[in-house]
C-alpha cells in the first residue's frame, strides 16, 4: 500500500507528534557528522507528514556530533560535557531546519540554551502557537540542564505541548524482548505497556524519561526512521514499529 492508498483509506490517529530524533540517524552510513542525502531524505519523509496536517514538534539529538557521556567518561567533567551536547544539537537543529525550508516549510528552532542570533528561546505558549499555525518547531538544547538526555527532553516537551504521542526515530524496527544482535531468536514487540516493560527490563528510553511518559500516559512509538513512507504510515495508524502505551501485557509482532 502506497502514501495514497494510506490516505484514501484510513483517518489520521494522531493529529499533533512529537518526532524524537537521535543525532545518529543525521549521520545515516557515516559514523559522525551530517550525511546531506540522509538529512534530505528525512526531510522529504518529514514534509510528507506535514503534507497531511500533522501539527509536528521535533526534538533532536546531538550525538552524531558530541556526546557527552561517552566525553565525560574519559575523563571531562560532565557538566562541560553535557552543554557541549546541547550545543550540538542545536547544530542539528538549523541543519533540520535548512532542509525543510528548501521545501518551503515554515519552521522555527527553538533552544532551551539561549542562542538568540540564530534560534528563538524555548517559549511553551509560542511553541503551541507556532503549532497552531502548522508550523514545524525544532526543539534543540535539551532541556537547558546537564545530567537530561535527549530523550528526556521529548517526554517532557511532549507532555507540555499536549501532543497525542511520542515517535521515537531510530535506527531499529521496534523492541525486542533479547538483543537481535545477538540472539538470531529474540522476537519483536508490536504493543508492549509500561508495566510490561518495567518488568521485564526492556530499554526503551532512559527511566527519567519512561517515568515522565507513563506517568502521563503519553504513548510512545518506536521505528525505524529508514524505512519507506514510515513516518506517513504511523500518523495514519498502520502497524509500524512498536507501540508502548498504559494499557496491560505484550504482543509479539505476528509477522515475525
Amino acid at each position: 500500500m502506497d502514501v495514497d492508498d494510506v490516505a484514501t483509506s484510513k483517518k489520521i490517529q494522531y493529529r499533533r507528534v512529537l518526532l524524537k530524533l537521535s543525532g545518529e540517524v543525521l549521520a545515516g552510513p557515516q559514523k559522525y557528522g551530517i550525511h546531506v542525502d540522509t538529512l534530505h531524505n528525512l526531510a522529504s519523509e518529514i514534509a510528507a507528514v506535514h503534507a497531511e496536517g500533522v501539527e509536528l514538534a521535533i526534538v533532536i539529538g546531538g550525538g552524531n556530533i558530541y556526546r557527552g557521556m561517552s566525553a565525560a567518561g574519559e575523563g571531562m567533567d560532565r557538566v562541560t560535557a553535557d552543554y557541549m551536547g546541547m550545543l550540538a544539537t542545536i547544530i542539528n537543529g538549523l541543519a533540520l531546519q535548512n532542509a525543510l525550508e528548501q521545501r518551503d516549510i515554515i519552521t522555527r528552532v527553538q533552544t532551551a540554551l539561549e542562542v538568540r542570533s540564530v534560534a528563538e528561546p524555548f517559549i511553551r505558549r509560542k511553541a503551541m502557537r507556532h503549532l497552531e499555525k502548522n508550523r514545524i518547531v525544532i526543539l534543540a538544547g535539551g532541556t537547558g540542564n546537564p545530567y537530561f538526555t535527549t530523550d528526556t527532553t521529548a517526554a517532557l516537551r511532549a507532555i507540555e505541548l499536549s501532543c497525542d504521542i511520542i515517535f521515537k526515530a531510530t535506527k531499529v524496527n521496534g523492541i525486542y524482548d533479547d538483543d537481535p544482535n545477538r540472539n538470531a531468536n529474540a522476537r519483536k514487540y508490536s504493543y508492549v505497556s509500561f508495566d510490561h516493560a518495567l518488568q521485564n527490563h526492556l530499554k526503551i528510553m532512559d527511566s527519567t524519561a519512561f517515568s515522565l511518559c507513563m506517568d502521563n500516559k503519553m504513548p510512545i512509538l518506536v521505528f525505524n526512521v529508514a524505512e519507506k513512507n514510515v513516518l506517513t504510515r504511523a500518523v495514519y495508524g498502520e502497524s509500524v514499529g512498536t507501540l508502548v502505551n498504559s494499557g496491560k501485557g505484550a504482543q509479539y509482532d505476528g509477522s515475525e
